[in-house]
């Protein structure tokens, strides 16, 4: 299909890609790390938003500044930046997240050499009433400062125009996903690694359209027929299409997941109704959590186990990047809860730039073909 196309050649290069939209469109461009980051803000104040992964190529500079056990994401990112290959950035966002990507941010500040640089202190603690008006106020102020330090006003009405196209992103993404969990023959695993990859740095615009486009497309397509054992991805980021393919050539298919480069990216809408601000504020909070944030003793194993449920899984994979401190800790307790409800699971823990395809290959087939 000529849309995963688009999108495959995006995410085969981001970075070309946006030093390529600055060039031909003069547009301000905007990195960040984390899903976290308030997207529809950094749109509405007329920037790309852009998500930052981690380097392919070797990381030489970055280790002079951060310790060898920082995740690959962490020390990738800072890669990339001390090469100049994330020169056409105008500004980076900081979210709180892991503690990692909180020393990064000073270590950016001070060595990146990218002009802007704001960091959102957003509480940890997220199902309290004095945390949500703590969070409300955190929306604003970052709606404040972006605006005043790019010199362009973010009116109410851009906001609710930002927040109707990334409503619109999300409802199409989210339906191309349960069109995959419904047939998984109709796309692979890959394409639609691709898919959430471009969609988190190409024009927001463009974007939309293609992802209708996609999913009109995948429901009038015929059903397979075929059956694959069900599998559902869990962690952190993905950034690896080898992994699908193997699990595919296995007899698999991944039909779920609970990724940030998957559904914590895109499940939660915002209301339209009312303050936009609020409404952002709001859904941030409300949305799927990932583990350096807190709603509850055993919010994520729950959902993780009515992911399993609702899309008929066969088993889960945990995709964990090494020295990745929040997922590691949060694996046991939620594999204790897979456990209990009789749900086979295993772990890779892997580099994000490379891939020991071996071994990994031999694991995974191995799990599968137990399941």
């Amino acid at each position: 299909m000529k849309e995963i196309e688009a999108f495959k050649r995006i995410a085969a290069d981001p970075l070309a890609y946006a030093a390529e939209w600055k060039a031909l469109r003069g547009g301000r461009i905007i990195g960040f790390f984390c899903t976290y980051a308030i997207e529809e803000i950094i749109h509405a104040a007329g920037a790309l938003p852009f998500r930052i992964f981690g380097t392919r190529d070797e990381i030489r500079l970055a280790d002079s500044h951060l310790q060898a056990y920082c995740c690959s994401l962490v020390r990738g990112g800072l890669e990339d930046a001390l090469a100049g290959r994330l020169s056409f950035l105008d500004g980076t966002v900081f979210p709180h997240t892991c503690d990692s990507i909180q020393r990064l941010s000073d270590i950016w500040r001070l060595n990146a050499g990218i002009p802007l640089h704001i960091d959102v202190v957003l509480p940890v603690k997220l199902n309290t009433p004095s945390s949500r008006d703590y969070f409300r106020g955190v929306v604003k102020r970052f709606r404040r400062t972006l605006a005043e330090a790019l010199g362009a006003p973010i009116d109410d009405d851009q906001l609710r125009r930002s927040i109707t196209l990334y409503n619109e992103i999300r409802t199409s993404l989210e339906d191309i996903y349960r069109l995959r969990s419904e047939d998984p023959a109709r796309i692979q695993g890959g394409d639609i690694l691709s898919i959430l990859k471009a969609s988190m740095a190409m024009d927001r615009e463009e974007c939309r359209d293609l992802l209708r486009g996609l999913a009109s497309a995948l429901a009038a397509s015929p059903s397979s027929g075929k059956t694959f054992k069900r599998i559902v991805l869990a962690g952190g980021i993905c950034n690896q299409p080898d992994i699908f393919e193997v699990i595919e050539t296995a007899g698999a298919a991944v039909v779920w997941d609970d990724l940030c480069t998957g559904s914590r990216y895109f499940e939660g809408l915002v209301s339209t109704e009312g303050d936009p601000t609020e409404a952002l504020a709001d859904r941030y909070a409300e949305r799927v959590v990932c583990p350096a944030k807190h709603s509850g003793v055993d919010t994520r194993a729950k959902r993780l186990v009515d992911i399993v449920r609702r899309h008929r899984a066969d088993g889960v994979i945990f995709i964990i990047l090494k020295f990745c401190d929040p997922h590691s800790f949060d694996y046991p307790y939620l594999k204790e809860y897979l456990d209990a409800a009789k749900v086979p699971s295993m772990l890779l823990e892997i580099e994000e730039h490379a891939l020991p395809e071996g071994q990994v290959r031999t694991r995974l087939e191995s799990f599968i073909e137990m399941i």
